[in-house]
């Protein structure tokens, strides 16, 4: 095919596991050009991850069966090489410098013990002939390209130093460095606020028009496919079920399936209103009724419902040190930060990537001590019982993969916290509890069983919230818990956090930086800048009449499908 750089053909991959053989791919065909964006999109567990894995042969060996199919890959139109015949010298060859890969999640794909900058010029050094001096130099620059801020002392920090919007950027500085023909971006802005993701989806955009090199861009964000592809694939369980330009898949789409995606997307629906699921619009079993069913998200402003109290609290991190390890300077992470939480609401805070936003949230739930200021909780008394503290207030992490141990069974992790707390009598009903709970976020009682590798991303994020909400507590911190999943398991999340949130009265701390979604979730919203809320109001207030010029840019730069 002329301008072809890699054509699938007939792709079909299963894994062996001690249940049996799981068909992961069924059959699947598609090329990309040079010159083009092609976007892969669906469901969690669609295939979408496992179709670019196996690009560069990234799945594990042991477990991975190729039953059939071809992964042809040209760099001259011409001459093809087909990667599934390839010896591991050729492979490592193509990875990196002709094929590159951004992951999803940065905070497990960076390693801890080298700085950021050292990471970079690693994958620089290794594929090309060049001095220490000038890979330096070129890692500092693509810094500079992909917006890190103080691109030369960035270079020198550890990515723990760095917010999970500013790792993702290290790691498109690291894929990019070598200008591959063939660029693979599996969810690359998914953890991103909207300015920052909106500058990136623009690089991406620029280089790929200034290199001509094709991209792979996998996502669950329909408005970020709709800014950003020439031609969409849909998969779903495993299988293409439709492809075409980015014009006749929004406008124009023949699959009940991908009509589905289009159709549950939060943004289309008010606050309040039940959000369908991809399976109610496939079965067509849900009504106006149901959609317009509404959950409990009215709260009064009196005392007596005041969950917790913000008191102008400052927590600042150590920013520079002398040789003998003294600080000299500090960052101010939150800066004289004032709020009332009241029960029974859910309260959206939001801003870009080091805003403060997540250390907010950590603080109210004592996992980061204060500078300055107090955090009281008028129904527990935190300083002499923080057990029962620790049971009614919990958390859902942002990055799935670290919260879980990859060690244990994704069942025994729920039921540590079950048997920590004494909940239910006998093993017996607290092993029949995590199974409800599982089934509940949209899992399987037999997933029980299984280990965290063996789940997608949006899967692993599911576990966690399943274990978040084991204990029935009475106020949840959300850190951009729904995120990292595709609309229909968003939706089902949303959905499932309403209803236990009117059967229980608990209250929601939201954290996120998809404005779309906080409109739809939140009673209110608390917009942060630098530390500090820069704007306080209802959800409609604040999106429909914003007067922050801050909180306007963010609200601009929301993807839209056009």
């Amino acid at each position: 095919m002329l301008n072809s750089l890699l054509n699938i053909q007939n792709l079909s991959i299963n894994f062996a596991t001690d249940r049996g053989i799981i068909k992961a791919l069924s059959d699947i065909s598609f090329s990309v050009n040079k010159n083009e964006i092609v976007a892969i999109v669906g469901e969690s567990g669609s295939g979408k991850s496992v179709t670019s894995l196996s690009i560069l042969q990234l799945l594990p060996s042991s477990v991975t069966k190729y039953e059939s199919g071809e992964i042809l890959f040209s760099e001259d139109g011409i001459n093809e090489i087909n990667i599934l015949t390839c010896s591991n010298q050729q492979i490592q060859q193509i990875r990196g410098k002709k094929i590159a890969m951004i992951f999803q999640e940065p905070m497990t794909s960076l390693n801890p013990v080298f700085t950021c900058g050292n990471q970079v010029t690693e994958s620089i050094l290794q594929h090309h002939s060049i001095s220490k001096e000038i890979a330096k130099k070129t890692a500092i620059e693509w810094f500079k390209k992909v917006d890190l801020p103080d691109a030369e002392k960035m270079f020198d920090k550890y990515p723990h130093e760095l917010s999970g919007g500013q790792k993702q950027r290290v790691m498109i500085a690291m894929a990019m460095c070598c200008k591959p023909q063939l660029l693979i971006c599996d969810e690359p802005t998914t953890a991103l606020d909207v300015t920052v993701q909106k500058s990136i989806l623009n690089l991406i955009k620029n280089l790929q028009q200034e290199t001509g090199m094709g991209v792979i861009f996998i996502t669950h964000d329909l408005g970020v496919v709709s800014e950003i592809a020439h031609k969409v694939v849909v998969m779903y369980k495993g299988r293409i079920v439709e492809t075409g330009t980015n014009k006749q898949i929004f406008h124009q789409p023949k699959h009940t399936y991908t009509k589905a995606l289009l159709a549950c997307r939060p943004a289309q629906y008010d606050k309040g209103t039940r959000l369908p699921t991809v399976h109610d619009i496939i079965k067509n079993i849900s009504s106006e009724d149901e959609k317009k069913q509404q959950s409990s998200f009215s709260y009064k402003k009196n005392e007596k419902d005041i969950v917790a109290i913000v008191d102008q609290i400052t927590v600042q991190f150590p920013k520079s040190k002398n040789i003998l390890g003294k600080t000299l300077s500090y960052n101010k992470a939150v800066d004289h930060v004032s709020l009332t939480v009241y029960r029974n609401e859910t309260l959206g805070i939001v801003g870009e990537s080091g805003c403060g936003k997540t250390t907010l949230g950590r603080t109210i739930l004592q996992l980061i001590p204060t500078n300055e200021g107090r955090i009281l909780f008028p129904e527990f008394d935190i300083k002499k019982d923080k057990k029962n503290f620790r049971k009614n207030a919990q958390i859902i992490f942002q990055d799935p993969y670290s919260s879980l141990n990859p060690k244990i069974k994704i069942g025994d992790t729920i039921l540590e916290v079950l048997n920590v707390h004494h909940i239910l009598h006998s093993k017996t009903e607290r092993i029949q509890k995590v199974k409800e709970l599982l089934e509940k976020v949209g899992l399987e009682a037999n997933h029980y069983h299984r280990y965290p590798h063996e789940f997608s991303g949006g899967q692993r994020q599911r576990i966690v919230i399943a274990r978040a909400l084991a204990l029935s507590p009475a106020f949840i911190v959300c850190d951009e818990s729904v995120a990292a999943l595709d609309v229909s398991v968003q939706a089902q999340v949303l959905n499932l956090l309403n209803d236990l949130k009117e059967e229980f009265n608990f209250t929601i701390l939201f954290i996120s930086h998809d404005l779309s979604v906080v409109k739809y979730f939140c009673d209110r919203i608390i917009v942060m800048q630098n530390g500090k809320i820069v704007e306080e109001g209802t959800a409609d207030e604040v999106y429909h009449h914003p007067q922050n010029s801050y909180t306007q840019n963010l609200i601009a730069a929301i993807p839209q499908i056009k």
